[in-house]
Formats: C-alpha cells, sequence, structure tokens
C-alpha cells in the first residue's frame, strides 16, 4: 500500500485493524471501533489430495470425528503455536476475508497473540502466516499482557500485577509493572491437556473411548478443580474397547476431578514456582492486589479456590475471562504506530518455558 492509498484509507476510514487471539481452541476477532466480531473454533476442514478449504470455524468443528475418508478436520494451532503452517495461513486468510469484506482493498494491521513461552521462530512463523494472509503489517503481542490489558490491570503502575491466562494449548502467566513483564513463564498445559486427561482416565476405569468435544463437554458440565457439594453426574456416550460397539456409561464429577489432578496440578506448581522468582517488593503487592485468573480454563470450578490454598494469596477470575486476550489485543491497536511500546516486546526469559 503506498502511502496515498494509505492516507485515503485513514480519511475515508476504509482501513481495518484487527486484534486477534489466535488460540488453540478459539479464535476471537477485534476490530478497532467495533468490538469482538468473531468468535469461532479454531478448526479448519479441508478435501484430502486438493487441499481445498472446505469449512472453517463452527461448521469445521461440528465435524470433528465425524467426516468420511476424502475430508480431514483439524486444528492448526497446538500448544498455542503453529502446528500446521499452510492450515493456519488459510485459517487466518478467510476470517480476514470474512471480517474485511470489502474493505479487504485496504490491507489490515493486525496484532496477534502469542503464548509468553514461544521461540523466536513460532513468533516470526505466526507474523509470516498472518502477513501470508493478507496483513499489511502484524505484530505479536505476549497472551499474558494481552489479557492483563483486557482485564482492565493498572499495569502501568509500579505496582505488581500477576496475571495467570489458561489457554486450550498454553498456560501463560507474567508479574507485570511498569508497563513490562518483570517475570513470566509458560507451560504447555491448559485445557486441551485437560481433556485429553479426561479420554485417558474414561478408557482405563469404563474401557470407553470418547472423543475430544464429549471429553470437553465432560469438563465443561462436572469438572472441578476442587469438591463439589453436592457432587455431580453425567451420562456419556462412547465405543465400548472390548465389544466395539456403542455404550453409555454414568461419570462422577469426583472421579472427573482425579482425572483432572495431574494438569491441574502442573499449573499450581508453575505458578508457585513463579512467585518464589517474583522480586520481594512486586510480591508484596501482589499479596495486597491478588492474582487474576483469565482464559477459559479459569471457568474451571474451584480452580481459583485451590489455587487461593495452595499461594496464600486471593485468586479472582476477570470479568469475561474468555474475552480477555482479545479485548487486550483490540486496546494495543491503540499503541499500533508506537512500536517502541512495551507491550509489544517480549518478556525477559526468567523461568523455563517447559516441564
Amino acid at each position: 500500500m503506498n502511502g496515498w492509498t494509505s492516507r485515503l484509507s485513514k480519511s475515508f476510514g476504509l482501513g481495518l485493524d484487527m486484534g486477534i487471539d489466535l488460540g488453540t481452541s478459539n479464535i476471537l476477532v477485534w476490530v478497532r471501533g467495533e468490538g469482538l466480531v468473531l468468535n469461532e473454533p479454531s478448526v479448519v476442514a479441508v478435501e484430502k489430495g486438493s487441499g481445498r478449504v472446505l469449512q472453517v470455524g463452527v461448521a469445521a468443528h461440528d465435524m470433528l470425528g465425524k467426516t468420511p475418508g476424502n475430508i480431514v478436520a483439524n486444528r492448526p494451532l497446538r500448544d498455542g503455536v503453529i502446528a500446521d503452517y499452510t492450515l493456519t495461513q488459510r485459517m487466518l486468510a478467510h476470517i480476514i476475508r470474512r471480517v474485511a469484506g470489502k474493505r479487504l482493498l485496504f490491507k489490515p494491521q493486525i496484532v496477534l497473540s502469542v503464548p509468553s513461552g514461544v521461540t523466536s521462530v513460532e513468533r516470526r512463523a505466526v507474523i509470516q502466516a498472518a502477513q501470508d494472509a493478507g496483513a499489511k503489517r502484524a505484530f505479536p503481542i505476549e497472551e499474558p499482557m494481552a489479557a492483563a490489558i483486557g482485564a482492565g490491570l493498572p499495569i502501568e503502575s509500579a505496582g505488581g500485577n500477576m496475571v495467570i491466562d489458561i489457554g486450550g494449548g498454553t498456560t501463560d502467566q507474567a508479574v507485570i509493572s511498569l508497563g513490562g513483564a518483570v517475570i513470566s513463564s509458560s507451560v504447555r498445559v491448559a485445557g486441551y491437556g485437560m481433556d485429553l486427561a479426561i479420554i485417558r482416565h474414561i478408557r482405563r476405569i469404563h474401557n470407553l473411548m470418547v472423543g475430544e468435544r464429549t471429553a470437553e463437554d465432560i469438563k465443561i458440565q462436572i469438572g472441578s478443580a476442587f469438591k463439589l457439594d453436592p457432587e455431580l453426574t453425567m451420562s456419556v456416550r462412547g465405543r465400548d474397547m472390548v465389544t466395539g460397539l456403542p455404550r453409555t456409561v454414568t461419570v462422577h464429577s469426583a472421579e472427573v476431578r482425579e482425572a483432572l489432578m495431574e494438569p491441574v496440578g502442573l499449573i499450581v506448581e508453575r505458578v508457585k514456582a513463579l512467585l518464589e522468582q517474583t522480586p520481594p517488593e512486586l510480591g508484596a503487592d501482589i499479596i495486597e492486589r491478588g492474582i487474576v485468573l483469565t482464559g477459559g480454563g479459569a471457568l474451571l470450578r474451584g480452580l481459583e479456590r485451590l489455587l487461593s490454598i495452595e499461594t496464600s494469596i486471593p485468586v479472582r477470575i476477570a470479568e469475561d475471562p474468555m474475552l480477555c486476550v482479545v479485548r487486550g489485543t483490540g486496546k494495543a491497536l491503540e499503541h499500533i504506530d508506537a512500536m517502541a511500546f512495551s507491550i509489544f516486546e517480549p518478556p525477559p526469559p526468567t523461568v523455563p518455558t517447559d516441564l
């Protein structure tokens, strides 16, 4: 885009700035001046052989586990990073065309969220995928920073703010002060890891094979990190591993909680490790202000209570936790022309990014 067309797009409001939460489970899009315009699963259905994209989002998600031999429905992102570059690029291109419509004449500027533990290669892959999909410029922002902005935390103050973003592929956490991440960490255990733990448990205890969608439903409906009163039950349908025939079993919330002990325990351990690395003055601020949970994983029943007990620090769930990251990318768009602004700079690697 030359200088004349750039000025024209600004003058007539034809340009488009987007903030995108490029998650393992969902992709959310925030348009400057419009707010949230899209929230759909990060799933792409393609035709085998030709590679032609058939569906993206909800329609593709409905195909998971149900496709004929000539169609494949996949999640192109795993553990918060690109697992299939071509599919990710095609998914982004589809989303950009869908959101921009006729305004695509003027290429959009995009802010994309990335986990705090990504490598420089993974970071460049996200930027390149967005540009290949039609973006004029693409800027990555660390997920915990975006989550803190979206949650309304006073990140520019001299006090310490701690945010934990539990998404689909990664759990990212950071202690933020003066507009930057003082210390951060990322572990590739989150909502998707919880689903896999439930699948393994159902297979081991009930000899029943269930899919990812069923495991996610179990987690949402009866999953918990702390004892429930009363406990819940749910009827689950799947394939019997002995006979190969469909079968229904009753699953209790207590056994789901047991299945989730490993992934939840890893998250708790990483939170405690980050707190141990936090400077004392900022630690005192966190004790006073508490820890803020964001992301879809924050909605797991009793998780904030478990973390509060384990850390002896108040823990609260942000308002609309699933929207915090994309809302933060939207607010970051206001600084898109001031690239020295610290929110676009990666935080220092102070804690190992994987267990």
